[in-house]
């Protein structure tokens, strides 16, 4: 046996009539979908549940999977005394280990380690409330996502599915997640466009089996829409790596901007044709053909300085026929790196240390990829992977009020005497001055109460 069945399954606390009083009502579609694929694994009969959940714990570069034998959980959090609901589930260790051994062949870091609470989330307890009650005979494997590549989160479903043919085990997956958390009814400044088109777009996917789609998504749009299941959802498809599906949307409801989609998916025949990884992984590649095609001499120059330091460890000297306005001006400028979308590295200079901006960006470069605290440095495996984006300010200005501000089109400076912090403009999730200013102060280590000056710049943004 391997994976018999795979589900999407919400995990909004409110669902539960203990948390819900009556409330729960207003998501009827969803508690009765819920009750279908409960009823649904009951047939099934698993010997083990995997579930995959965005609220259990979650570290940057590893997978967390089920540290202990068994755990339990409760809704205190929720004003519900422990006596009226409290869950305990034993753990599958022998399955564990196994998907522990199949992820570290394929570099994927995961494992029991833990330094946090490690009893059950609701994003686990949801779910497994419904299942409980039609069908109880299973352990459980609970596993938390990371920030690794969305592309390890799909290996890492496929180590699932390799674990469960070696150990031979009947095995349902639960990918417990919500859609959106920025849809049409959610608070004014929380409402983004891009929260009623993700629903669309992976509702759609989800109808049709359509694991590319989850794939493809642009990482800024999903940060914009909250997408924060999606991971969820890349680890099952993961799992059904190859597989022809019968997909079913069985309901979508959005409450309070928030998004929730009950879909099944049963697996069927190989596929060869569905083995989405490989073909995400060209379309990557393609990708990055077409920005490096577009790259100016800006970005050219900072790709340079990066690969010519890792690979001969010297710092580069500046290339002849660069343009007049990088060799005749001076400025600060930032080098920020990414990597499938996120942050890889960033560093930069607010006012010229340097001759020019060629020699600015030459400097801050190799800054950006080996000395940002908050990452490892660049190494030559991944610099056929990485993005690189260019910033250079200008002389910056004194404002009086957040009046005078747009992240979008500022960035700010503050400082308390020798205290600055620094933020550039239009950065994902900065959508106000205040949040800006808030930013830059903990950055500078500014404490509440603590009198600073804000200044603002604007900045000519090179990819």
């Amino acid at each position: 046996m391997s994976i018999t069945g795979a589900f999407i399954m919400p995990h909004p606390p409110i669902i539960l009539p203990q948390i819900g009083q009556g409330e729960e009502k207003k998501i009827q579609k969803t508690i009765t979908s819920c009750k279908e694929i409960a009823h649904r694994i009951a047939a099934i009969m698993p010997d083990t549940i995997v579930i995959t959940s965005p609220h259990s714990t979650m570290y940057p570069d590893y997978f967390q999977i089920s540290p202990g034998s068994e755990a339990k959980g409760d809704l205190s959090k929720y004003g519900v005394d422990e006596e009226e609901f409290q869950m305990s589930v034993e753990y599958d260790c022998d399955f564990v280990s196994t998907i522990q051994s199949e992820a570290a062949k394929y570099g994927i870091a995961a494992g029991t380690f833990s330094n946090e609470d490690t009893g059950l989330d609701h994003g686990t307890i949801v779910p497994l409330s419904f299942i409980h009650e039609q069908y109880a005979d299973f352990k459980l494997v609970r596993i938390g996502l990371s920030w690794l590549p969305i592309s390890d989160h799909y290996v890492f479903g496929e180590c699932i599915s390799m674990a469960a043919d070696i150990m031979n085990k009947n095995i349902v997956f639960v990918a417990s997640g919500n859609l959106s958390n920025k849809g049409q009814e959610a608070n004014n400044d929380e409402f983004t466009i891009e929260g009623i088109m993700f629903d669309e777009q992976i509702t759609k996917a989800m109808k049709n089996g359509d694991f590319l789609k989850f794939l493809t998504f642009d990482e800024t749009f999903t940060k914009k829409a909250g997408a924060y299941g999606l991971r969820s959802f890349i680890i099952m498809a993961g799992a059904l790596d190859g597989k022809d599906v019968k997909s079913e949307l069985l309901s979508y409801e959005g409450i309070l901007g928030v998004g929730h989609g009950v879909a099944s998916f049963i697996p069927c025949e190989s596929n060869e044709n569905r083995k989405f990884l490989d073909i995400y992984k060209k379309l990557e590649k393609s990708h990055l053909i077409d920005i490096k095609v577009t790259e100016d001499e800006y970005v050219k120059l900072a790709k340079y300085s990066i690969e010519n330091f890792i690979k001969t460890g010297k710092i580069a000297d500046l290339p002849h026929n660069l343009p007049d306005e990088m060799l005749l001006h001076k400025a600060g400028v930032f080098v920020s790196l990414k990597k499938h979308g996120n942050l890889r590295g960033c560093i930069g200079t607010i006012t010229p240390v340097t001759r020019n901006i060629a020699s600015e960006i030459l400097k801050n470069a190799v800054n950006a990829a080996t000395k940002d605290p908050r990452f490892e440095p660049v190494n030559i495996t991944e610099l056929s992977e990485i993005v690189y984006s260019v910033d250079v300010l200008s002389q910056s200005e004194p404002v009086s009020s957040t009046d005078s501000l747009n992240p979008e089109l500022y960035g700010v400076l503050v400082t308390s005497g020798h205290k600055r912090g620094l933020l550039l403009p239009d950065l994902e999730g900065v959508d106000t001055p205040e949040k800006q200013i808030e930013i830059a102060c903990r950055k500078a280590g500014i404490i509440d109460g603590e009198e600073f000056n804000i200044e603002r710049f604007e900045v000519t943004r090179h990819r």
